[in-house]
């Protein structure tokens, strides 16, 4: 290859102005447009400093959160191990939001913020906009509007009715946010009117009479509902989203403080997407940078110089250890995201015969992008592993199945390179992506009414893995604290056996006057 042509470099060396950026994004945005066909959201690039990158970090990324003293306290943990050199800081955070907001550190060289416009505002960024999780879930017009007005809705609170009360329920519904959220769509989030609605919900509270509590005794002596299912069908039970459940049902929380935890479930539902699409969403943000910073190396924009740099970080990011590697600590995401990136891209234009049989619907299709695009459409982590991992990729990435029964004592390799191993290695990597399996199986399945009131829960256990019992109960202490009665667990095998009962109680009412 020639050697660049001066003149036509969008830049020399490493520093780097406003109008510089301007260049590579415009550049960057050529190629992924025009050449690779992506569908953006508008982009916002913000220029910040370090410790505002540690900031972010704490406030799960988002620009505008309500204060939470766990956000101080994940900043001044970040913050001591950067000074003391023991971590380092991303390059960037975006946010899903419509326009996307990239932010990039001010520490950067040029090199590394052109990188970063590639991954963040065009990578991600397509992710966001066409994946069909995030289109179900989440409501990138409305979530910076919503979230200006949770922080001031929560600062309000804290004026009328004490910091310590507004904190203890925060506390409540942040150790409920993985229980928090909808696993199967309802309806469309639609955040631009939920504070709109906030007053309307208030209104409405006013003015209804909860038939719920109608049916529960006040006297000893009175008799309990006989119709069991229709006591449940008024609770809409059983019901996984526990967060949901108690805004929606516990009797002794204030109109604000079930506001409080409808805004702590939108933004858990907010980022539920995110969970389940960690390798394709990383995957499609590398393949993409990778891509464009090679387009603009082959057309003469960067020098060999920067190429070189930029060889240097992107391939610190895909590194992969090795099983028996002291640096092992699982499957890196990016690193198996951005190898089956490049596999479709490799079946797409150069498929062999095994490709052919395994991959037949886009194997040697020749358009690598419309299969790229259509799979990162479509798919979360689990269905994107089961339908496109293929038998070269395991080879070259030396996958195997390692089988552990706490009941034997020797580990067995339970699947190897041939066609019934590479359909198993297949299958137990992609459940390891699977939403059910990363968050335990808890539903609420019944109040007694005509007692205590205690709320009660079930966990079906899978593999035989019962809750950690420690944090289990401190977790349902919080449910007991919000519910206003006391809780029990039952943790039950699929059976319906019950293998441990927990009972906590409400030790804390979180009563507002």
């Amino acid at each position: 290859m020639p050697p660049p042509d001066d003149a036509n470099l969008l830049y020399t060396g490493a520093d780097w102005d406003y109008d510089t950026i301007k260049r590579c994004h415009d550049a960057i945005q050529e190629i992924a447009l025009g050449e690779l066909g992506l569908d953006v959201y508008p982009n916002q690039i913000e220029v910040i400093t370090s410790e505002q990158m540690l900031d972010a970090y704490a406030s799960i990324g988002m620009p505008l959160l309500y204060r939470h003293w766990s956000f101080g306290k994940h900043f001044a943990r970040d913050e001591a191990m950067y000074r003391r050199g023991m971590r380092g800081l991303a390059y960037e955070i975006v946010i899903n939001s419509s326009p996307c907001i990239s932010y990039i550190m001010e520490e950067n060289s040029i090199t590394m913020q052109a990188l970063v416009i590639a991954h963040a505002a065009f990578g991600h960024n397509h992710f966001f906009k066409n994946n069909y999780l995030f289109q179900q879930w989440t409501d990138a017009e409305g979530i910076l509007g919503y979230l200006d007005f949770a922080k001031a809705y929560i600062a309000r609170c804290e004026e009328r009715y004490g910091q310590q009360l507004v904190e203890r329920t925060l506390d409540a519904a942040h150790a409920l946010m993985n229980q928090g959220i909808h696993r199967y769509p309802r309806r469309r989030l639609d955040l631009q009117s939920e504070a709109r609605r906030e007053q309307e919900r208030q209104e409405m509270q006013r003015q209804l009479y909860n038939d719920l509590w109608r049916t529960v005794p006040t006297k000893k002596g009175q008799k309990a509902p006989s119709d069991e299912e229709r006591r449940r069908a008024l609770l809409d039970l059983p019901e996984e989203n526990i967060l949901y459940f108690l805004e929606k049902k516990a009797p002794r929380l204030a109109n604000w403080q079930r506001e409080v935890l409808r805004i702590v479930r939108h933004v858990a539902q907010y980022f539920s997407p995110q969970r389940q699409t960690k390798v394709m969403n990383e995957g499609c943000a590398t393949y993409t940078h990778y891509r464009i910073m090679t387009r603009l190396h082959e057309t003469g924009r960067i020098s060999d110089g920067a190429y070189m740099e930029f060889l240097h970080s992107h391939t610190a990011v895909v590194f992969q250890p090795a099983f028996d590697d002291p640096r092992y600590s699982g499957i890196n995401p990016y690193a198996l995201g951005f190898a089956m990136m490049q596999d479709i891209e490799r079946i797409a234009t150069n498929p062999t015969e095994e490709d052919r049989a395994w991959f037949p619907g886009y194997a040697g299709s020749g358009d690598a992008m419309a299969a790229l695009r259509d799979a990162w459409a479509n798919y979360r982590d689990e269905s994107f592993i089961l339908q496109y991992l293929s038998p070269h990729l395991m080879r070259k990435m030396r996958m195997f199945h390692l089988h552990d029964d706490s009941d034997e004592n020797v580990y067995r390799v339970a699947a190897i390179h041939d066609e019934r191993g590479y359909r198993r290695v297949r299958q137990q990597l992609a459940a390891q992506y699977d939403f059910s399996s990363l968050d335990p199986d808890i539903q609420i399945t019944d109040v007694d009414l005509a007692g205590d009131r205690r709320l009660i829960l079930e966990h079906k256990v899978q593999n035989g893995v019962l809750l950690a019992e420690e944090d289990a109960k401190s977790v349902l202490q919080h449910v007991a604290n919000l519910w206003g009665y006391d809780v029990l667990l039952f943790e039950n095998d699929d059976a319906g056996n019950t293998l441990r009962k927990l009972t906590v109680p409400a030790r804390t009412i979180l009563l507002a006057e």
